[in-house]
């Protein structure tokens, strides 16, 4: 069997003379490489790379349906019944909304300890494209509602389990399925074993833009097919948002109300109750320009908010309350769309202990920065007592595999880029010679994160099961299919 080669194993700094100047912050002096090879090597003690191989729910793992219903009281109530029903659409969709449900199963487990910023909700759904402020486009993951410190193999076996279940919700045979978790979990390890050798700051300025990604798909159907997710993605900006979503009555612009996705304000919560809304995001957006850098504090307040409603989004997120507002600027053909999203706390945060939060939108906004290459300008937070919110762009030049009809090689591909963004997002947080050294060279992890994934996929759809019974019970309630 090939041994494990040391990723990291360059030449030890040679001690510095008597008199040297002192590194930063008068640290003493230590050889950094040595120590941080070595806390990859004592992780291994913590969770051997075998304890991988397989999964099974502890003995006292809680009722999965319960864990879900828990989180119906936070959130508003008109809605719970339409995130029951996305949730309901396959066990692909019930794991996209099951976050705490995994996160209950991931704590339970022992970790490796070695600690990044995680997103804590990485599965290939939660990775796109988006402009740059450079207006570059690139991938990247684009969802950090869940975003907490934690160990890095949180994140890698969420995405791992997602490959295999994509490849179950596409009708593909367990060869491929488990072909599929090896391309996401060896591009992880092989990125991170690059990342161990870089400088920071080359790490730090690390992205993968739309031309990287297209120079490595062979298939001519996958290269033409992601050519039109590119050029979809380029057009998909402020002035195509503002046309989607709104409408002229009068001498004034309106959002379209467009259940399930999209309601006025007076339509959802009555002609009262939306004025003291409508109150409470003017004030939100006073407070949201003081958490921007100074010169946005400069820019956002030349736009004066129109219109505001409520925006349905994702699968998880069904039920917190989420706000898209229409901004104008000089004139009407300067028009900007912020979406203003709550932030609870996040589902990693009983598994993992980290220094307290005044707010869970700058938690989001911090670990957004400090994942993301490049992160919106306007990305920001502010607070709608009791409710955290964070604020960001909507729909700029934002674009998504079509995950309902990709093609076996373009889902390797899809993925080996998600494994390579995710190692990148952890490297700028986290250690990555230690990371590196504790998955080694070989793909001794690859293989049991295969048996892993096999194991918590039929626990997913065990779950599932148990999801649509309580719906067929009447235990949950569930929103009808809407008319196409």
């Amino acid at each position: 069997m090939p041994q494990d080669h040391d990723p990291t194993s360059t030449p030890d700094e040679h001690p510095a003379p008597d008199g040297a100047i002192q590194p930063i912050l008068d640290a003493p002096l230590r050889n950094f490489l040595t120590e941080r090879r070595a806390a990859g090597r004592a992780a291994r003690k913590r969770r051997p790379r075998s304890d991988f191989a397989g999964w099974a729910p502890a003995a006292h793992r809680p009722d999965p349906v319960a864990v879900l219903e828990s989180q119906i009281p936070s959130r508003l109530q008109q809605l719970i019944p339409e995130r029951h029903r996305r949730m309901l659409e396959s066990a692909f969709a019930f794991y996209r909304g099951g976050a705490a449900i995994m996160a209950a199963d991931l704590g339970a487990l022992p970790n490796t300890g070695l600690e990044v910023q995680l997103c804590g909700d990485a599965h290939l759904a939660n990775f796109g494209l988006f402009g740059s402020p450079e207006r570059a486009l690139v991938f990247d993951l684009n969802d950090f509602d869940e975003t907490h410190p934690g160990p890095w193999e949180w994140d890698v076996v969420r995405l791992a389990v997602s490959a295999l279940l994509l490849g179950r919700d596409r009708g593909w045979d367990d060869e491929v399925q488990h072909g599929l978790v090896v391309a996401t979990v060896a591009s992880y390890r092989t990125a991170m074993r690059s990342f161990a050798q870089m400088r920071n700051i080359d790490i730090w300025y690390s992205m993968m833009r739309v031309e990287q990604m297209a120079s490595q798909v062979e298939d001519l159907r996958s290269r033409r097919r992601l050519e039109r997710t590119v050029a979809k993605a380029r057009a998909n900006d402020t002035r195509r948002a503002v046309e989607k979503f709104t409408e002229v009555v009068g001498d004034r612009r309106f959002f379209r109300h467009q259940p399930p996705t999209m309601y006025r304000l007076d339509e959802f919560y009555g002609p009262s109750h939306r004025d003291q809304i409508k109150h409470q995001i003017y004030q939100l957006f006073g407070a949201y320009v003081d958490s921007l850098s100074p010169e946005l504090q400069h820019l956002a307040p030349m736009y004066q908010l129109r219109d505001e409603a409520l925006k349905v989004v994702g699968v998880g997120s069904v039920g917190t309350r989420c706000y898209v507002a229409l901004a104008r600027g000089r004139d009407e053909n300067d028009l900007m769309i912020l979406q203003i999203k709550e932030a609870q706390e996040s589902v990693l945060a009983p598994y993992w202990t980290s220094p307290p939060m005044d707010n869970e939108g700058e938690r989001v906004v911090n670990g957004q920065r400090l994942m993301q290459a490049a992160s919106d300008p306007f990305l920001g937070f502010a607070r709608i007592d009791p409710h955290d919110f964070y604020v960001r762009q909507f729909r700029d030049m934002k674009g998504s595999a079509d995950l309902t009809r990709i093609r076996r090689q373009a889902a390797g591909d899809y993925l080996r880029n998600c494994g390579w963004t995710l190692a990148r997002a952890h490297a700028r947080s986290g250690d990555s010679v230690a990371i590196a050294s504790y998955l080694g060279s070989t793909d001794r992890f690859d293989r049991a994160m295969v048996e892993f994934c096999r194991d918590y996929a039929d626990q997913v759809q065990v779950d599932y099961e148990a999801f649509e019974a309580a719906a067929n019970s009447g235990r949950i309630e569930v929103a009808p299919t809407p008319a196409v």
